[in-house]
């Protein structure tokens, strides 16, 4: 079975964390664990974001001041390589013999997508509102809360192709376990000779990842998280788990943006295309959810929602 696991990046940076190397590294091993569980009995496919890091990889640039900062595409790009290289030295040290490579990729997308006249990705740290004001003030950056704090927002524009799928394809089928699509690619799109170019912005990584699995026509997609599976009523005495649902059931109810909402939608997506199952939970839990036995498992047709037991 082809799995595509998208890592969250909240799952390997916490929020409360600081975003020092070891820290990450700590992360990762903790993460590879979980992805080692399923990638010993299925051929697996990852994928990760990079919100945290890109967002870090900003602020050491603009603090730079003798060149014009690193535009999002080519800090997106160094993210990909400092995370991709991460994850794939854990998975050759936990996964010995099996053949591991991390790509480079781009994903194109429309210059003309709404999304770059409305930034809504969250990048970066999190702010009180006072630092915020003080860092939009100074660095002209666009600032929204995200929960407790506030955090900078950039465009995220829809995936439409990944560039290097045609790659991608060729190392699954020859056995190599592949890292690629890091923090949703490298957003780019062409000009009218049809060349590339980096575009300012953030693709998101669940859509992207979606978009993958589909093209690669993949069996299961699992979103991993720091959360152990959808939850209706997020942040309130009422909030439930589901154990299971449609995509149609789902449209019933509101999800954040920033967070959640993105992976349900990238989720549903990939149900109604593929016809194929995918799962949103906790990273350590990635073989359980795999199995059905955790998180919450997102299907085809209209069977009845599936709940945990209230837990409050």
């Amino acid at each position: 079975m082809l799995v595509v696991i998208a890592l969250g990046g909240n799952a390997l940076l916490r929020r409360s964390e600081l975003a020092s190397a070891e820290t990450q590294r700590r992360n990762v091993q903790r993460a590879i664990q979980a992805v080692a569980e399923v990638a010993r009995l299925h051929t697996v496919v990852v994928t990760h974001g990079n919100g945290p890091q890109v967002g870090l990889l900003a602020l050491q640039a603009a603090a730079y001041t003798l060149v014009p900062p690193y535009p999002l595409d080519v800090l997106g790009a160094e993210s990909e390589g400092m995370v991709g290289y991460w994850l794939e030295q854990e998975l050759v040290n936990q996964l010995p013999g099996q053949p591991v490579a991390t790509l480079l990729t781009q994903t194109l997308v429309e210059p003309d997508d709404p999304a770059f006249a409305k930034p809504t990705k969250f990048v970066g740290p999190t702010y009180t509102q006072e630092e915020a004001a003080q860092v939009a003030r100074t660095r002209g950056w666009q600032i929204a809360q995200d929960g407790a704090g506030f955090r900078r927002v950039v465009p995220s524009p829809e995936p439409r192709d990944i560039v290097e799928l045609s790659t991608i394809r060729l190392l699954v089928q020859h056995g190599v376990l592949v890292v690629c699509t890091g923090g949703g690619g490298i957003p780019v799109t062409r000009n009218t000779q049809g060349a590339f170019y980096g575009v300012e912005a953030v693709v998101d990584k669940d859509y992207a990842s979606c978009l993958l699995a589909t093209q690669l026509q993949a069996d299961s997609l699992l979103l991993l998280t720091d959360v152990d599976g959808i939850y209706t009523a997020w942040g309130t005495p009422a909030a439930r788990r589901l154990r299971c649902a449609s995509p149609g059931q789902l449209q019933g109810y509101p999800f954040a943006s920033g967070s959640m909402g993105p992976k349900v939608e990238a989720a549903c997506r990939f149900v109604r295309t593929r016809g194929r199952p995918a799962a949103i939970g906790a990273l350590e839990d990635a073989a359980a959810i795999l199995r059905g036995a955790a998180g919450t498992l997102i299907m085809p047709g209209n069977q009845a929602l599936g709940w945990y037991p209230c837990e409050h």
